[in-house]
C-alpha cells in the first residue's frame, strides 16, 4: 500500500496540469478580435479587392446575356428590355456585394476559420513589404494563370467539340418500306 499512496497524491497533480495545460491550449486557438479582423482585412486590401472584381462579373453577365441573344433578331422594344434586365441584374450584384453588406460577412467567417494567432500573423505578413509585394502582383499572377490555363484548356476544348459533332453526325434514316397492301375482299 506503501506505493499507492504516493500515486494518489500525484493524481490531483496530474489534473491540475492537464487542466492547464488544455486552458493554454484553448487560450492560443482563441477567437480573433473584430480589430484583429478590421487590422487583416485593410491589410490585405480585402475591401479593393471585392471592388476589383465587381468588374468582372459584370463583363461575365454581358457576355452570358450576349450570348442569350446572339442570332436572334430583337425588336428595339426587346433589346431594350433585355438591356433593362442586364442593368437591374448589375445594380444587384453591386448592392449585394457591396463592402458595407460584406464586411460584417468576412468578419464573421475569419472568426470561424482562424484563431487570433492567425489573423494577427496574416496581418503581420501583409503589412509586411513582401506581403504588400505580394498583393501588388497578385492581379498579374492571376493573369498570367488564367492565360496558362487557357493555354491548356482550348485544345481539350476544341477535341471534345470534335468528339461530339462525330457523336451527333446525322445518321441516315434506317429505309421504312410501305405496308403491304391489303386486298379487298369481294
Amino acid at each position: 500500500m506503501s506505493t499507492s499512496r504516493p500515486r494518489l497524491r500525484l493524481l490531483p497533480r496530474l489534473l491540475v496540469a492537464a487542466c492547464l495545460a488544455l486552458s493554454a491550449a484553448a487560450a492560443l486557438a482563441a477567437p480573433p478580435s473584430d480589430a484583429d479582423i478590421e487590422r487583416l482585412l485593410k491589410a490585405s486590401r480585402a475591401q479593393s479587392m471585392l471592388n476589383a472584381i465587381l468588374p468582372q462579373m459584370e463583363e461575365m453577365q454581358r457576355q452570358q446575356f450576349e450570348q442569350i441573344t446572339s442570332g436572334k433578331d430583337l425588336s428595339a422594344e426587346q433589346k431594350a428590355e433585355v438591356q433593362r434586365i442586364q442593368s437591374r441584374t448589375n445594380e444587384i450584384v453591386r448592392k449585394a456585394l457591396a463592402w458595407e453588406e460584406m464586411r460584417p460577412l468576412y468578419i464573421d467567417v475569419y472568426k470561424q476559420t482562424f484563431s487570433a494567432e492567425d489573423v494577427r500573423a496574416m496581418a503581420k505578413f501583409y503589412e509586411s513589404p513582401a506581403g504588400k509585394n505580394l498583393l501588388d502582383k497578385t492581379p498579374l499572377l492571376m493573369q498570367n494563370l488564367m492565360g496558362a490555363i487557357q493555354k491548356k484548356i482550348i485544345p481539350m476544348m476544341e477535341e471534345l467539340q470534335t468528339e461530339l459533332k462525330e457523336s451527333t453526325k446525322e445518321t441516315p434514316a434506317p429505309e421504312v418500306t410501305p405496308p403491304a397492301k391489303k386486298k379487298k375482299k369481294r
